[in-house]
């Protein structure tokens, strides 16, 4: 098993930064590769990003550019800056952990609020 706590959400202004952090514990030898998914009111949850344990990333266009994504593995935690913040940003973000044999873990979300 594999625990998450995120942390940093928040409100901020149209064209702000905020990071969010990603604690892991538990079974954490078993990760292969971490990410970020984000649900908006009435829609679904998406991919944002996702770094492996190798450092390969990829990121959905809506938030290449102004994301970036980066894991502290003497931390067991992972980090998504976001910069540049659109009213469109809006969402609770959910850290996700996927591990060995294609388990997939969830943090409980923290709210982002992109608002003037």
């Amino acid at each position: 098993q594999v625990q998450l706590v995120e942390s940093g959400g928040g409100l901020v202004q149209p064209g702000g930064s905020l990071r969010l952090s990603c604690a892991a514990s538990g079974s954490i030898f078993s990760i292969v590769a971490m990410g970020w998914y984000r649900q908006a009111p009435g829609k679904q949850r998406e991919l944002v990003t996702s770094i492996t344990n190798g450092g390969s990333t990829n990121y959905s266009d809506s938030v290449k550019g102004r994301f970036t994504i980066s894991r502290d593995n003497a931390k067991n935690t992972a980090y998504l800056q976001m910069n540049s913040l659109k009213p469109e940003d809006t969402a609770v973000y959910y850290c996700n952990a996927v591990a060995r044999l294609g388990f997939s873990f969830w943090g409980q979300g923290t709210q982002v609020t992109v608002s003037s």
